[in-house]
């Protein structure tokens, strides 16, 4: 067996959590590994919305989404099954980027700040004696003191680690394609189709993302992609409108499956947990993104903060990073839990919309419930 390499922090999965708690943990000066089983860049099943509260970190991480053409984002419009519209301003604003091209503006700054990134996937992570142990395909061996977890919605290594949400059905599909055509630049919508909802925003270059959700069991009673866009998407005709007049840039959408949205536990087995694998809002909210960079920022800070002797036992680490992360985030979930509810329900949407409509000032403060304030660095 090859010998156990020693790094201070070891960061599994190279997404948004895991690139930006890279960066700042080894803007700090700390030794840094990160292992992500896909190379950079890479498309991935995503709304590609992000809330404006996370440009004051991206600006301590030295990272200016505007430079790489991400897209200013100021309205929102949101339609229910029975094609009713409904419009207002974001209240704080967001911006929309690809994952192709954010994640690779992510790696190229954490390899420039001396980040190892290593690809390769984890069969395994001990913790004995306080020190963690992680195992790759690879055969590749590595000990650290600190080991965080950003490997998405769902893993190998949550199997492995028995957590409580991966032995429940995920019955959620997500697919998505960019495409080129007319939609306003400044717009995010939400389209609500009978088991579903499917977002559209600009992104760099012109593109247009669509990206949807829907339950799997309403999917798989359609032949394909097609046939289900066809006899169940399009019956939103805003969402036909977009899909019958643009052009697609892929050959063929991206998919994912089991997606959840069951509670995760933000430490599991001392690892500390962030993004999708500490927990997910419903896309409905739109702000998934924003979580996971927000996530990390809590997370390094913490993680210093132990490293240098301020927190003094891992404990009161743990015990600090999860009460931080259920104030941050537990409220909003719990809203994106009960709006997705009502969601589901075709008749109650309408009844809302028609609320919203009369009372149209309810809009921006449900949607604040989703969102946060500006990351205080």
């Amino acid at each position: 067996m090859k010998q156990k390499k020693y790094f201070e922090i070891i960061i599994i999965g190279g997404g948004l959590a895991g690139l930006c708690n890279a960066i700042h943990l080894s803007k700090a000066g700390k030794k840094v590994l990160l292992i992500e089983k896909n190379s950079y860049p890479k498309h991935k099943v995503c709304g590609e919305y992000i809330s404006n509260e996370v440009l004051p970190y991206l600006q301590f991480l030295e990272v200016n989404p505007f430079d790489f053409g991400a897209v200013k984002i100021d309205d929102f419009q949101i339609s229910t099954t029975n094609n009713k519209l409904l419009s207002a301003k974001l209240p704080l604003g967001g911006f929309g980027i690809s994952r192709h091209q954010l994640d690779f503006i992510l790696s190229e700054k954490a390899k420039e700040n001396g980040v190892v990134i290593l690809q390769d996937s984890v069969l395994n992570v001990g913790f004995n004696n306080d020190i963690f142990t992680v195992e790759t395909k690879e055969n590749n061996n590595f000990r650290s003191k600190i080991a965080i977890g950003a490997f998405g919605k769902r893993s190998l290594l949550d199997v492995k680690l028995q957590r409580d949400f991966i032995r429940k059905k995920s019955p959620y599909l997500g697919v998505k394609i960019h495409v080129k055509g007319d939609f306003p630049s400044d717009l995010v919508a939400l389209h609500n189709f009978k088991g579903g909802y499917c977002g559209v925003s600009k992104v760099e270059n012109n593109a247009i993302n669509l990206c949807y959700i829907t339950n799997y069991s309403a999917f798989k009673k359609h032949k394909n992609i097609d046939d289900f866009q066809k006899n169940i998407v399009f019956k939103n005709t805003f969402l036909k409108d977009i899909f019958k007049n643009t052009n697609p840039i892929w050959t063929k959408p991206l998919s994912i499956s089991q997606i959840s949205f069951e509670t995760k536990n933000p430490v599991e087995n001392h690892m500390i947990m962030c993004g999708d694998a500490a927990g997910m809002i419903h896309p409905l909210c739109g702000n998934g993104m924003s979580m996971a960079i927000q996530s990390a920022q809590i997370a390094s800070k913490l993680v210093l903060n132990y490293i240098e002797g301020n927190i003094l036992t891992r404990k009161e680490l743990e015990n600090k990073y999860i009460s931080r992360w259920k104030k941050q985030f537990k409220w909003r979930l719990k809203v994106g839990h009960f709006i997705a509810m009502l969601f589901r329900s075709d008749k109650i949407a309408n009844v809302l919309l028609q609320i919203l409509r009369r009372f149209p000032f309810l809009l921006p403060i449900i949607i604040k419930q989703t969102h946060g304030k500006p990351i205080d660095i």
